[in-house]
C-alpha cells in the first residue's frame, strides 16, 4: 500500500513589519498555515525608535474609519491602545481647528481618533500579531526581488545581514514595505510593464518636536490644528499639536516651497507663531522640549494604479504606502492602509484561498479606500505652486470652490460639520457631500457667525498657560 504524502504547508510572506505589514499578517493568519513577516530592521520588543520608520518622530492619528478596520482585524485593540497610554478623543468636540474658512466650532462628538506616538501604536499591534504562533518574524533581512513569472509569483528572494541569499517560497506575497517599495522594479524584472503612476508634490517639508505638556494639560487637552490656505498664493504653513501618551505633546509644523520649517531648535516656536494663528507657538512656549527637531522632506503624494495593469501576477498584492503614499499632514495613511488590509481579508474569505484571479480581485478592491484618501489629499495639494506639471485643472478648481463653500458652512452648521468628518475620517465616501440637503446647506452658508479666535475653554487656556 502506497504511503500518502503530507499536505503542503500554505505559506504567506508579508514584506514589511510596520503597521500595515503586521495587520496584513494578522489577516492572512486566518487562511495560511504559516505567515512570515520580513523586515529590513531588527524590530524592537517595545515602543522604541527604529531606522526604517523615520516618520515615527512626527504626529500620527488613527481616524475612526481606520480604528474600525483595525478593531475588526484585532478585536479589543482599542482597549489595549488605551491601556498603554494612548488617547481616544472625540471629533470635533476635542479638536480646536482653524481652516482657511475660519475656526471650526467644537460640535458634539461624531467620530473618534486614537492618538499616540507611532512607536507605541506599532508596538501594540506588533505584540498582538506576533502572539499568534502561525506568524513569525524575520528581521534584519532585505528583500532582493520576487521569484516566478509575470503571471505567477512563487516567492521572494531575501538577503540576511551576513549577506546570505535564499528564497522563501510562498503561496501569497503581500508588499507592505511603504514609500520605498521595490514593487515597480520587481515587477519589471518579471517582464511586466510599468504601472501608471500619479504624483502631486506640494513641496511640503515638515518638522516635529516632542514636548512635555504643562502639568494641568497632560490629560484631556484637545488636538490643536492650524491649517494653511493652498489657494492664498503664498507658501502654505500649518501645524498640529497632538496629545500623546505620558503627558506629552507632539508638535508637527509644515511649510511648502519657500516657507519650509528648519531643523533649528531655537526657530521652532518662532515658526509656530508665524502660522495663520500663533496659538500653537503660544502653547509650546509653556511646555518643556524633550527632543530635538526632526525634519522630513519625503511627503509627496504618489499612487500606483496597479488595478489598471493589463496583466497582474497571481499570488502578489501591494498595500499601504507601497500602493499609495499621501502627504502625511492629512493623517489618512494609517486608516486607508488598515481598510485595505481588511478588504484583503474579506476578498480572500469570499473568493477562497488560491482561487484563480484572486490577487487581481484583491488589488482592484484595495484601491477603494486608497482612492478616497487620495482625493482628499490632492484636492488641496494640487493648488500649491509646482505641485503638478500643469497646475490645477478646471475640475480641480470647481471642486475646490465647492469644498471651500462647504468648509465655510461647516464652521457654523453642525450637521454639515458631521458630514465633513464622515468623509475625512474615511467612514463614508465623498458622495455624502453631494446629497440634496448638503448642497442646500452649502448654498445657504453657516447658520452661526464666525468665531474670532480658537475655541479653547477657560480651563484649557489656563492649563496651557495662556491666561
Amino acid at each position: 500500500m502506497s504511503e500518502r504524502s503530507a499536505p503542503a504547508v500554505r505559506t504567506a510572506v508579508v514584506l514589511g513589519g510596520s503597521h500595515t505589514g503586521m495587520l496584513a499578517a494578522r489577516a492572512l493568519a486566518g487562511f495560511a498555515d504559516r505567515v512570515v513577516v520580513v523586515d529590513r530592521d531588527v524590530l524592537p520588543d517595545g515602543p522604541e525608535p527604529r531606522r526604517g520608520l523615520p516618520q515615527a518622530r512626527h504626529a500620527h492619528m488613527l481616524w475612526s474609519g481606520g480604528v474600525r478596520a483595525v478593531e475588526d482585524l484585532l478585536p479589543g485593540i482599542t482597549e489595549m491602545f488605551l491601556s498603554v497610554g494612548a488617547h481616544r478623543l472625540p471629533v470635533t468636540t476635542d479638536v480646536v481647528a482653524l481652516s482657511s474658512q475660519g475656526w471650526f466650532r467644537r460640535w458634539p462628538e461624531s467620530h473618534h481618533v486614537i492618538l499616540a506616538g507611532r512607536d507605541l501604536l506599532d508596538a501594540t499591534i506588533r505584540a498582538q500579531v506576533l502572539a499568534d504562533e502561525r506568524v513569525e518574524l524575520l528581521g534584519g533581512t532585505e528583500v532582493v526581488g520576487l521569484t516566478g513569472t509575470g503571471t505567477q509569483v512563487t516567492g521572494v528572494r531575501i538577503r540576511t545581514r551576513d549577506e546570505e541569499e535564499r528564497t522563501l517560497a510562498a503561496a501569497l506575497v503581500v508588499d507592505a514595505t511603504g514609500r520605498g517599495s521595490g514593487a515597480p522594479r520587481w515587477l519589471a524584472a518579471l517582464g511586466l510593464p510599468a504601472a501608471e503612476r500619479r504624483e502631486v508634490d506640494s513641496g511640503l517639508v515638515y518638522a516635529s518636536r516632542l514636548y512635555l505638556a504643562p502639568d494641568q494639560a497632560r490629560d484631556g487637552f484637545p488636538i490643536v490644528n492650524v491649517q494653511a490656505d493652498p489657494r492664498a498664493g503664498v507658501p502654505g504653513r500649518s501645524g498640529w499639536l497632538v496629545p500623546i501618551e505620558n503627558g506629552r505633546w507632539i508638535a508637527t509644523l509644515s511649510g511648502t516651497r519657500g516657507g519650509e520649517p528648519s531643523a533649528d531648535n531655537d526657530d521652532f516656536i518662532r515658526f509656530a507663531r508665524d502660522l495663520p494663528h500663533p496659538v500653537i507657538g503660544d502653547l509650546l512656549d509653556n511646555a518643556e522640549p524633550l527632543s530635538d527637531v526632526s525634519v522630513t522632506r519625503a511627503t509627496l503624494n504618489r499612487r500606483y494604479l496597479y488595478e489598471r495593469m493589463p496583466v497582474w501576477p497571481e499570488s502578489f498584492v501591494v498595500v499601504g504606502d507601497a500602493l499609495a503614499a499621501f502627504n502625511p499632514i492629512y493623517g489618512q495613511g494609517l486608516a486607508a492602509a488598515a481598510q485595505s488590509v481588511r478588504i484583503l481579508r474579506d476578498v480572500i474569505r469570499r473568493q477562497g484561498w488560491g482561487s484563480t484571479g484572486l490577487s487581481r480581485r484583491v488589488q482592484k478592491a484595495v484601491a477603494r479606500p486608497v482612492r478616497a484618501a487620495w482625493d482628499l489629499a490632492i484636492g488641496q495639494d494640487v493648488f500649491y505652486p509646482g505641485a503638478t506639471e500643469n497646475g490645477p485643472t478646471l475640475r480641480d478648481r470647481i471642486v475646490a470652490a465647492y469644498v471651500d463653500r462647504l468648509m465655510r458652512t461647516a464652521t457654523g452648521n453642525g450637521r454639515v460639520a458631521r458630514r465633513v468628518t464622515d468623509v475625512t475620517s474615511l467612514e463614508r465616501g465623498a458622495e455624502v457631500l453631494l446629497t440634496p440637503d448638503v448642497l442646500l446647506a452649502a448654498a445657504i452658508g453657516p447658520l452661526k457667525p464666525q468665531l474670532t479666535g480658537p475655541p479653547l475653554t477657560a480651563e484649557e487656556r489656563k492649563a496651557g498657560g495662556l491666561l
